[in-house]
């Protein structure tokens, strides 16, 4: 006869994901896709941070550069270079990452608080940190990588392509 599940623990599942030599991951809930590198189209005014919009299936999706975003140097994307299609509360959104490793499954317990000072990222972003077996996992919470006014600036660029584009096509 089978144990009751109280021995039972908790497990994560993350997509991991490597930015300028470190290994991060989000919740696998987050991710509905991971892409190759498309054509992207800039967008004039953007932050820095944004690379400019994409079509994806008919739906304009906003793009970020994870690098730029979390203060790391520029780097030019090669045949590793992936996009993560994120849902991100009411708004899909791409990260450009420089590989995307794995799939990990953590348990609750090997995941500790967020540290006051982490390498070189302010710690709003951060979920936490998993400790692996032989490295650690900075978890990052992407919903919290935009203040309010960046937030409303992305969803602004979605809507703004998308009537550039309808009216393109009118006039085509």
């Amino acid at each position: 006869m089978r144990e009751p599940d109280s021995q039972t623990e908790d497990v994560r599942q993350f997509v991991s994901f490597i930015v300028a030599e470190e290994e991060f991951g989000v919740d696998i809930l987050t991710v509905q896709e991971i892409i190759r590198p498309v054509e992207i189209t800039r967008v004039p005014h953007a932050p820095d941070f944004v690379e400019g919009v994409i079509n994806l299936r008919g739906r304009i999706l906003p793009i970020i550069d994870l690098r730029t975003r979390l203060g790391f140097p520029e780097r030019d994307p090669d045949e590793d270079t992936r996009i993560l299609v994120v849902e991100l509360e009411d708004q899909t959104v791409g990260f450009i990452t420089d590989s995307v490793r794995e799939v990990l499954r953590v348990k609750e317990s090997t995941i500790e608080p967020a540290p006051d000072l982490a390498t070189n990222i302010d710690t709003h972003f951060l979920r936490g940190v998993a400790k692996l077996e032989e490295r650690l996992l900075i978890l990052l919470d992407l919903g919290g990588i935009f203040s309010e006014e960046e937030a409303q600036a992305l969803q602004g660029l979605d809507e703004e392509e998308s009537d550039t584009a309808a009216a393109q096509g009118v006039a085509a």
